[in-house]
């Protein structure tokens, strides 16, 4: 049988340097751990060298692996994703909030506070009153007169109005984590379900890393990607017919 070492081991040999059955024996322990890292690829057709090494450091199943392995390759992912879209847009409208010092609409989860922002945190807000919110907690920031005129024509779901769908602390488990996908949608008119159960019907106007901004310009509605739960663009208004000739 085919002594289970290194490839840098068995190349030697044909080289005339150190044989496997020595290499073996001087390197008990990792000779062992070659022997359980092809047993394991004998039963697990398709596991890479590389993975079933992983397997047997880390003491985890296979399937544990796999799936830690999946993990970080999402959360790579949507980092990489993060970064390939600019965000100036809504830095600007935040910090211009802030300057303005304006009463804000900061609707949450199961109540809606009104509020004026002071700072912007990468994880949080800070408000005159209301003090430091994580900013998960937050569904949707607006002006309070645009907030107050927008009311009145919001649609809800009425189970997510009851009972709100939580936040997951991990990106790669939220409905939206990758704002890419909104991006051919800038200038269009879009339908959000967020997880309080407002649904908007509005124009995307702009997307950033980690949030949107619908509405008309000097009318935003600021939405966190980790407030959707469901995203689709809206329909366009049918063509009206031609006149007949």
């Amino acid at each position: 049988m085919r002594e289970r070492v290194p490839a840098r081991i068995a190349k030697g040999e044909l080289e005339g340097k150190m044989k496997c059955r020595i290499w073996r024996k001087l390197h008990a322990e990792e000779a062992k751990r070659f022997d359980q890292v092809y047993d394991l690829i004998g039963k697990n057709p398709g596991l890479s060298l590389g993975d079933a090494f992983g397997v047997v450091q880390s003491g985890m199943t296979v399937a544990e692996f796999m799936a830690r392995k999946e993990r970080t390759q999402r959360k790579a992912a949507i980092k990489q994703a993060r970064g390939e879209v600019e965000n100036a847009a809504v830095a600007d409208f935040l910090s211009g909030l802030v300057a303005a010092k304006q009463e804000l609409a900061v609707v949450l989860g199961e109540r809606t506070v009104l509020d004026t922002l002071t700072t912007e945190e990468p994880i949080a807000f800070i408000f005159e009153r209301t003090g430091r919110l994580e900013k998960l907690q937050v569904v949707l920031l607006a002006r309070r007169t645009d907030w107050e005129k927008l009311l009145p024509t919001l649609e809800r779901d009425p189970k997510l109005t009851q009972k709100p769908a939580s936040v997951a602390r991990q990106p790669d488990k939220r409905p939206f984590s990758d704002p890419r996908p909104f991006l051919p949608q800038v200038g269009q008119p879009v339908r959000l379900v967020l997880r309080n159960g407002v649904t908007l019907k509005m124009t995307l106007q702009k997307a950033g890393r980690f949030d949107l901004l619908l509405g008309e310009p000097g009318s935003e509605v600021f939405i966190p990607l980790h407030a959707i739960l469901r995203f689709e663009a809206a329909p366009a208004p049918a063509a009206e017919p031609a006149p007949a000739e």
